[in-house]
């Protein structure tokens, strides 16, 4: 067993530490010099360019374009709407000054006070303001609409309490803008978005999740309707992996987006937005992985396939890469991502830990005896279960067998929320089961200070209202008044 496999907390022993162990371990990021800000290391970032390619492709596929806006918003962009920045407030960056000069004793730079700048300008923490403003300039007439812009970037919300890939100061997303000429149109695309979203979650990811609508104090700030899809962690947390958002006129009123409609009058365009970002890497890592290390569905592993040769002298070596050639060019006509790893400066079985620990998918392993019984071994992450199959049609074979584990996968993660989701009716009952990790289905009286009562009580939130679900009327299980309908309540990343 490799080192690093030893050095793993269990997850039953610090489901946290665990996390933050494989996180280091599996190579996927680390702690940067920038406090509350990491470094995403090459196999993490291989596994947000796979999500990068195929939400993008989805997007494009709606009918959405990419564009890139500036980093840096004005300060009186984010006073123009009230809610907006009462909402960003707290976690702006704020930058001051545009130039450095040496200090008068040649210790290293200060900032040049002569260089002040007129106005703040803000790290963006998301770009509803610089987009408007700038959509300003673009729409005159319902001819101009829709607009349809993603982006890709960066964006830094000053966070104090962080933790990989969950909650950075500095994180990387796509965030979508569109703006159109009526609110059916809108409302329209807020639900679209969502649908990608959760698509792209179930099928990619393997994580089934809650499609929902948030709550007035849960929502984006300046939104009317936040769209979310909400997923169980392995520990029983939630997981807000994705929203969409509903923001009516208000960014058009605030930057005076205004259009002539087919009847000649004007009005103000109205706005969406929506994003996902790298915190869904964390959100694979704890839908999945174990003991072990990482286990990773195969749509989105950088590396399906691995194959390790294991052999006595150079001559034997020779021969398996003669026989493995084939097999590797046979796998990537399928396009299927295979590596071949014959470096001889670590052992057999380190390599096994290794990619154990990295979760590829598949792992087949040839030796002397496969050679002479052309055969080779096969083992899949998932289950860690092993067999020996035929060489001939090995190609087709690990095709469907990677279907299967990415179905396994989906299947595992779908069984474990259903047993961890309960109906509950009265509030001790909620107390008690909150605390053992469950999903919980129960009434909620509708107002803001029942449920912030909740959430100071038991550190639980309302994730969404399910859009499907038990829509029967009740009473609140807190108070006791009328309740529309049962809501998700659960404890939350």
């Amino acid at each position: 067993m490799a080192k690093e496999l030893k050095e793993l907390t269990p997850r039953s022993e610090n489901y946290s530490q665990w996390y933050q162990d494989l996180v280091i371990k599996a190579d996927l990021a680390e702690n940067s010099a920038v406090r509350g800000c990491m470094v995403i290391k090459p196999y993490g970032y291989a596994i947000w360019e796979k999500m990068q390619r195929i939400l993008d492709d989805k997007f494009k596929e709606t009918g959405h374009v990419n564009a890139y806006f500036p980093l840096l918003i004005p300060k009186s962009f984010l006073s123009k709407e009230a809610e907006h920045v009462e909402g960003f407030a707290k976690e702006c960056a704020v930058v001051t000054h545009y130039r450095l000069k040496t200090n008068h004793d040649g210790t290293g730079v200060v900032v040049d006070p002569e260089a002040k700048l007129e106005e703040e300008l803000i790290i963006r923490p998301t770009s509803e303001t610089i987009i408007w403003n700038t959509y300003r300039n673009w729409i005159q007439s319902y001819r101009d609409l829709p607009i349809l812009c993603n982006q890709w970037a960066n964006v830094m919300r000053w966070e104090m309490r962080t933790r990989l890939f969950l909650r950075t100061a500095e994180f990387l997303w796509q965030e979508g803008h569109t703006a159109h000429a009526t609110r059916e149109e809108a409302e329209a695309e807020a639900k679209k978005m969502q649908g990608v979203y959760a698509d792209f979650a179930e099928n990619y990811m393997a994580m089934p999740v809650v499609r929902g609508v948030k709550s007035e104090s849960e929502r984006f700030a300046g939104a009317l309707d936040t769209y979310t899809i909400e997923a169980m962690m392995q520990d029983g947390k939630a997981l807000q992996a994705g929203t969409s958002h509903f923001l009516g006129q208000n960014f058009g009123k605030a930057f005076d987006v205004t259009f002539v409609d087919k009847e000649g009058k004007t009005d103000y365009a109205w706005a969406t937005s929506w994003g996902v970002s790298t915190r869904l890497i964390g959100a694979l890592i704890m839908s999945h992985s174990d003991d072990n290390g990482l286990v990773l569905p195969p749509h989105l592993a950088p590396i399906q396939v691995v194959i390790i040769p294991i052999y006595r002298n150079e001559e034997q070596l020779n021969q398996i890469r003669a026989k493995v050639e084939g097999i590797v060019a046979n796998l990537k006509k399928l396009n299927i991502s295979v590596k071949f790893d014959d470096a001889d400066n670590r052992k057999p079985g380190w390599k096994f830990a290794n990619y154990e620990l990295k979760g590829v998918p598949v792992r087949l392993a040839m030796g002397g005896r496969d050679l002479e019984n052309n055969t080779i071994e096969v083992m899949r992450r998932d289950t860690l279960e092993k067999e020996t199959v035929p060489c001939d049609g090995i190609e087709t074979y690990v095709q469907n067998l990677l279907e299967d584990i990415q179905k396994n996968i989906f299947q595992k993660a779908l069984k474990r929320r259903e047993e961890r989701t309960i109906t509950v009716d009265t509030y001790e009952e909620f107390k008690e089961k909150i605390e053992q990790g469950y999903f919980i289905m129960a009434h909620w009286d509708g107002t803001p200070e029942t449920e912030e009562r909740v959430k100071n009580e038991t550190k639980a939130t309302i994730r969404c209202l399910p859009l499907e679900g038990d829509m029967t009327p009740g009473k609140c299980m807190v108070t006791g008044k009328p309740s529309a309908r049962r809501v998700l309540f659960a404890r939350a990343y």
